[in-house]
């Protein structure tokens, strides 16, 4: 059973170097999207009921969450450059700041809590740090990628 672990899990991770290689384009998320959906139910071992119940829960959260970004990308683009800005102008941009912070906290802990309902609370847990590790990794890919194409 140790072994066909490991080969999912060196599968899976061929299959991401390899889709990152070749997801060039900007708008390629797609592939991402398949990248993640193949870690995380690896890394969560989610069983096909769990998988049916949560991506659904899941995808609508990161919809809220891109266009909590995507809000917040507007109100910086709006913004001067650094050494002209007025002391009042860096308030308002300060009070955008820390509003969209809560309003991304205020999300997850919701959306958060909707997934315990979907998972157990251990997988839930797993989640948050499986996150973090599918972003790493696929930084890591990206720039060794750059330094591939420099040699």
């Amino acid at each position: 059973m140790n072994n066909l672990r490991k080969s999912i899990l060196i599968t899976t991770i061929f299959l991401m170097g390899t889709l990152v290689f070749y997801a060039q384009e900007k708008n390629d998320w797609e592939k991402i999207k398949s990248l993640k959906v193949a870690y995380f139910t690896e890394k969560l071992a989610l069983t096909s009921s769990e998988a049916k119940n949560f991506w659904p829960v899941y995808d609508a959260y990161e919809k809220e969450m891109y266009s909590l970004h995507k809000e917040q990308r507007s109100k910086r683009s709006k913004n001067k450059s650094n050494e002209s800005l007025t002391d009042a102008e860096a308030n308002t941009f300060l009070e955008y700041h820390f509003k969209f912070e809560e309003d991304k906290l205020r999300l997850s802990k919701a959306y958060y809590q909707k997934i315990s309902k979907v998972l157990s609370s251990k997988k839930t847990y797993m989640l948050i740090r499986i996150e973090e590790d599918f972003k790493r990794q696929l930084i890591r890919q990206y720039r060794n990628k750059g330094k591939d194409s420099k040699k």
